[in-house]
């Protein structure tokens, strides 16, 4: 459970500091009239990406995390098991 609680953490602090860094972008200046998105120049096409690419990183690694601690308890759950019908079979008791 601890690997579980530090893979949690060190996801937290890197979107925490993914954060960080995106919200303290300088301002761009304000626009009088409409511009077409066309005509914008790429990294203001989609402001957002950074954020969004950190939401997409978040989720793989919390669902990695996810996976890797079902499979680590089913595991248990099969050793247990394989070592109760040993016992039986053998005819003794836990």
């Amino acid at each position: 459970m601890t690997l579980f609680k530090r893979v949690a953490a060190a996801t937290l602090l890197t979107v925490s500091l993914a954060g960080l860094a995106a919200a303290q972008q300088p301002e761009p200046k304000q626009q009088d009239e409409f511009v077409p998105v066309s005509q914008l120049p790429p990294q203001d096409q989609l402001p957002a990406a950074p954020l969004l690419v950190t939401a997409y990183a978040f989720v793989w690694v919390a669902l990695f995390a996810y996976v890797a601690s079902v499979a680590r308890r089913l595991s248990r759950v099969q050793r247990e098991v394989e070592r109760l019908e040993s016992e039986i079979k053998r005819g003794t008791r836990a």
